[in-house]
């Protein structure tokens, strides 16, 4: 097994290290360039269009969800504890300015998602139950060709596979460990009461938790992409509300750190501080690394969700792909960011030091306490982690099954179904360093098909791009006749 987990390590290295990460906003700035940085041009013609729709009335056939559930099965995915527990690593890790290189990522990954999105609902098919199904795999094999579609199972093995860690059993985890912190802050014990599991001594709430978050993924997961849609399009909304204004409360209360917060991620995105082993390399590294992992640009994943949609152009729906980044990473990162960030500065993070190992959710909780006091500031954050963990655990469970689909035949599906929810439990009780290093690596190696067949198909894209925006039937406001 050691042997097996230093050559993980090695593929992992390479995964999410510099060359892959170049590749990935190596893809964005090149689209970007094709395509005449649509995500500034266009931002505005974006977010009217997808954000701006959010309370319209929207419907959807059979074996398809509206285009915004669509962009909330996405989101569900995308936003989890990587824009808590993720952020605040990067932020200890690399220094603050890692931030301003996760800005980056994400600026570039607004036109890449944008270009897999258009690039599944146009490659898209329909499976034989009438679903709409799409992604990276099904624009392989469409697009590049069926000699192709090896490229496209390979992704599929990884996809599937990568599900059950960092789509299932991480997060899943994380909720337990979170609502037992939750439990302990208001006065509990949860090693009061503990039993034996798997070989090892595990609460029995966290049990008790696996057990409900089974249940409830089974209800909607047997409700099929139309029931993952009902669900996410009311859970991501609620979720993301509640941490934006909880975050916003924190960042109001200490206005007056908001200059200083901006004057280190400015100040050391170029110049990190001495402490910091790996100095600039490192502080880029970790925050295209979070930027990229945090709203998965790149890596193939969201398509498949908005494959489904009712939207029957490509284009509209890939305006979602931008909308998407925007709220992920600009958003709901930045505030995580600017959470932790004021905390160090006011004293109220004190477990950990910027340029120490080890941070996450407890840093988050500390920034929220000197806010809202240690227990509101608990249950904020388990909310949140719990809310976004769970959204991600829906997200992913769809993008194993479509892998699993593609590989094995829509029949078999409700196998891949089953032994999902099986993981859950195990999930809840086991550590999950080795699962969760070997998870990332597969979960990055899914980003190498996708990158191949993006940059293969970029023309379609750019086609498409111009054509749609060059129709003034297609704009906010058609030309007026001379």
């Amino acid at each position: 097994m050691e042997k097996f987990m230093s050559i993980n390590d090695a593929i992992n290295g390479f995964v999410w290290g510099p060359v892959m990460l170049i590749l990935l906003i190596g893809c964005g700035v090149y689209l970007s360039i094709r395509m005449g940085f649509i995500q500034f041009t266009k931002f505005g013609f974006a977010m009217r269009n997808t954000l701006g729709k959010v309370f319209n009335k929207q419907d959807a056939g059979e074996g398809e969800v509206t285009p915004f559930q669509a962009v909330s099965t996405a989101l569900a995915s995308t936003v989890g504890t990587g824009n808590i527990a993720g952020v605040t690593g990067a932020i200890f890790a690399g220094g603050p300015g890692a931030v301003f290189w996760m800005w980056l990522s994400a600026i570039f990954g607004m036109c890449t998602k944008y270009a897999e999105v258009l690039l599944a609902v146009n490659y898209r098919e329909k499976n034989i139950k009438g679903d709409w199904v799409g992604g990276p795999m099904y624009y392989i094999k469409n697009g590049l060709g069926k000699s192709w579609k090896w490229l496209g199972g390979l992704f599929c093995v990884f996809g599937a596979l990568a599900a059950f860690g960092i789509g299932n059993m991480t997060q899943v985890n994380t909720i337990a460990s979170s609502i037992n912190s939750c439990i302990d802050a208001f006065g509990g014990n949860v090693e009061a009461s503990t039993v034996g599991v798997f070989g090892q001594t595990v609460p029995v709430s966290s049990i008790v938790i696996g057990v409900i978050i089974m249940v409830l993924v089974a209800i909607v997961l047997f409700g099929g992409i139309k029931g993952i849609g009902r669900v996410t399009e009311k859970l991501v909304p609620f979720m993301a509300v509640v941490y934006i204004l909880a975050a916003l409360i924190v960042v109001i209360v200490n206005i007056k750190y908001i200059g200083n917060v901006f004057g280190v991620i400015f100040g050391e995105a170029f110049t990190p501080r001495a402490a910091i082993g790996g100095g600039i390399g490192l502080t880029i590294q970790k925050g295209f690394a979070r930027g990229v992992f945090s709203n998965e640009a790149g890596l193939g994943s969201a398509p498949m969700a908005h494959a489904a949609t009712s939207e029957t152009n490509p284009v509209r729906q890939g305006l979602y792909g931008i909308f998407e980044v925007f709220m992920d990473t600009i958003v709901i990162c930045t505030l995580t960011s600017f959470v932790v960030i004021i905390g160090n500065l006011n004293g109220a993070v004190t477990s950990l030091q910027i340029g120490e190992s080890g941070a996450g959710t407890a840093q988050v909780i500390e920034s929220f306490s000197g806010v809202f006091g240690a227990k509101l500031g608990s249950l904020i954050v388990a909310v949140g982690i719990a809310c976004f963990a769970f959204s991600t655990v829906l997200g992913w469970s769809l993008y194993g099954i479509r892998c699993f689909e593609f590989l094995f035949g829509t029949k078999a599906s409700a196998i891949y179904k089953w032994v999902f929810i099986v993981v859950i439990f195990v999930g809840t009780t086991l550590a999950l360093e080795t699962v969760w290093g070997i998870a990332d690596t597969l979960n990055g190696l899914m980003a190498i098909p996708n990158l191949i067949a993006v940059f293969a198909l970029s023309p379609v894209v750019i086609k498409l791009t111009k054509e749609f925006f060059a129709d003034p039937k297609n704009l906010d406001r058609p030309k007026k006749s001379a």
